[in-house]
């Protein structure tokens, strides 16, 4: 048995955001059904200016495939002191059956689509079915992607976007203008750029509450992506006391997702959580139920996303002889 390297160019060219997007909705099912052995995962943050390090491990028994990844983000001067990224990920795939290395890929592109991803899912499932305007808090890469995503499954008609850096802004409505000709608004305040939304996403590394509970209209769904372990924030945690709340995985979120705040302060209970967004594809649980709910999806990341959409990677690279086999283990 041989083991297969794929490379950042040969991943662009073995997925497609549709086919990601399928990914990580079979992901979620499959967590809703008992279909994946996920630990809990483990960060460690680095002092600056270094970031943070995450470890994911799962296991699908339908695929028969264990993933792990490690990824990087914050290491704000890689580019110039190490000549390398910022952020980065590896995931390494593993026959379940023998235990043997079976790839080895880069998951930087996959850390960004299977998170866009996510927000595009919960959109199909807990959106406004009229919704076309899109506003963003957080304008950098995560921003783009989960553009990308939604697009696919909606029309995005208007974007409102503010960042705390206008060089940041400025760029992402360039290039959100050029590559998908939607119109992109740079809003002066947070505030202003959350009134007009009927889907908002937060992509920040915020350590405070960003989006006050006054600004979200009703109707709004909300994807709240930037808040995966404690210590950060980017939701007022009255937003949740009348908002019907989905999560990708109920042990996560209640322990290191933007959820974890209105629990703390006892504005909401864990009993009213309506659910995982896996039991709603399932049609176990009803999605958006009126046009008025504010509906939150806190997506704090999954180690099943990364092994459904690798695997898919690792298949369409063996169907297109794309990749370099080597080998790894000897008898």
């Amino acid at each position: 048995m041989k083991t297969l390297l794929l490379k950042k160019d040969e991943v662009s060219r073995l997925i497609s955001v549709t086919e990601v997007i399928a990914a990580v909705g079979e992901a979620y099912k499959a967590f809703s059904s008992d279909q994946v052995e996920q630990p809990d995962y483990m960060g460690i943050d680095l002092p600056s200016p270094r970031g943070e390090i995450d470890f994911k491990l799962g296991y699908y028994k339908a695929n028969e495939i264990i993933s792990m990844k490690a990824s990087s983000g914050g290491f704000i001067d890689n580019p110039t002191a190490h000549g390398v990224p910022n952020g980065m990920a590896t995931i390494f795939l593993f026959d379940a059956r023998s235990g043997a290395l079976i790839c080895v890929m880069d998951g930087s592109l996959i850390l960004g689509l299977r998170t866009g991803a996510s927000g595009a899912v919960s959109v199909k499932a807990l959106a406004r079915k009229n919704a076309t305007t899109v506003a963003s808090i957080g304008t950098g890469n995560q921003a783009r992607m989960q553009i990308r995503s939604i697009n696919e499954i909606m029309k995005i008609e208007e974007i409102h976007a503010w960042d705390s850096n206008s060089d940041t802004l400025f760029k992402y409505k360039t290039d959100i203008e050029s590559e998908l000709g939607i119109p992109v608004i740079m809003a002066n305040s947070k505030k202003e750029a959350v009134e007009q939304a009927d889907i908002l996403v937060t992509t920040t590394r915020g350590k405070g509450s960003l989006v006050e509970a006054g600004w979200v209209r009703p109707g709004t769904h909300i994807v709240a992506i930037g808040t995966d372990q404690q210590g950060k924030q980017e939701l007022d945690p009255e937003i949740f006391r009348n908002a019907k709340l989905v999560v990708d995985s109920m042990a996560q979120c209640t322990e290191k997702g933007e959820t974890w705040h209105p629990l703390n302060k006892n504005i909401i209970t864990k009993d009213d959580i309506h659910g995982e967004i896996g039991e709603i594809l399932l049609g176990r649980k009803p999605g958006r139920e009126s046009d008025d709910e504010i509906t939150i999806f806190d997506s704090t990341g999954m180690a099943i996303q990364d092994n459904t959409t690798a695997s898919k990677i690792y298949h369409n690279a063996i169907a297109n002889n794309v990749g370099t086999f080597f080998q790894f283990f000897e008898q």
